[in-house]
């Protein structure tokens, strides 16, 4: 009954965020002149599915910064949808036959099981060239240097010293660590690095000082190692109808996690203890993160 009741609460927390991103992406996912192959396959893999965390996270953390509600702001919305593209993008990439070579994901088959591994790798450079796209549709406006701002965040959290690092690294193409200290590697950079930009977009976007934007970095961060901890959890644990994706795959794959190293109860211990360095970290904005610390709190409780 708990699990229900955590993944009720957070559903209805993201819901409002879901509802705005998945209208900006109907509105902005397809640039005029794509042909509608690959226009079909593109509203395919963003539209109708995901819990729309990344641009919540946008939304989330300005409403922090500001103290009010940040829907209408055009500048959040652009860089909502960027950070869900790249998201897209990295989910349709990370599927493919030569990566983790998955079929199902969200629930349903995965892009290149649908459309053709060729079109699949399109997809997903269509969707990483969107999300600069979509930025850049501000550049002209008053808003023209704080986009140069959050173009730089997106691509260095999204690029070959962020979440491509963190790709390389998890397929074993590059020296890491031993143990724990390899494993939180492939989590900094595969996982937590999108997730921090995110956050840290919001704050840019929200105008936050130095403080406001050095803890939502800390924030950010340990938020986005708990998601990669309980996705390492949930993957020996819950059921492909759970994740909406094939479960127990790192295993049989070699692959590094933080359940193979730790174990269950110590993994689960160590989730705890980085939820609390997570909603520690957000003392500097007092009571405006009472959303962020609840949705902190429930990732880290999620099913799925």
């Amino acid at each position: 009954m708990a699990d229900k009741d955590n993944t009720a609460a957070l559903r209805e927390l993201l819901a409002p965020y879901a509802r705005r991103a998945e209208a900006a992406l109907v509105r902005r996912l397809v640039e005029p002149g794509t042909p509608e192959t690959l226009a079909d396959a593109l509203r395919y893999c963003m539209l109708g599915a995901g819990k729309r965390l990344r641009p919540a996270l946008v939304w989330m953390t300005a409403e922090a910064i500001t103290g009010s509600d940040a829907e209408g702001d055009a500048l959040l919305e652009r860089a909502a949808v960027a950070v869900e593209l790249i998201h897209g993008y990295s989910l349709v990439h990370d599927d493919l036959p030569a990566m983790d070579d998955d079929d199902l994901r969200r629930g349903r088959p995965t892009v290149h099981v649908r459309f053709g591994e060729a079109m699949a790798i399109l997809v997903g450079d269509a969707l990483l060239t969107r999300a600069f796209g979509v930025l850049a549709e501000g550049v002209g406006d008053a808003d023209g240097l704080t986009v140069g701002a959050l173009s730089g965040i997106l691509a260095h959290a999204a690029g070959g010293a962020g979440m491509i690092a963190g790709q390389v690294a998890d397929m074993g193409l590059c020296d890491l660590p031993d143990g724990l200290d390899g494993v939180r590697y492939i989590h900094r950079h595969k996982t937590a690095a999108l997730i921090r930009a995110a956050a840290e977009m919001g704050a840019l976007c929200g105008a936050a000082d130095e403080p406001q934007f050095e803890a939502v970095r800390r924030w950010a961060e340990r938020l986005g190692l708990v998601f990669q901890a309980v996705d390492d959890l949930l993957d020996a644990t819950a059921s492909a109808e759970q994740l909406g994706k094939t479960p127990g795959k790192d295993a049989p794959a070699g692959k590094r996690s933080a359940l193979t190293q730790l174990g269950v109860a110590a993994l689960r211990a160590r989730i705890d203890e980085m939820t609390r360095e997570a909603i520690e970290a957000l003392s500097p904005l007092a009571r405006r993160a009472r959303k962020l610390r609840e949705l902190t709190e429930r990732l880290a409780r999620r099913s799925h």
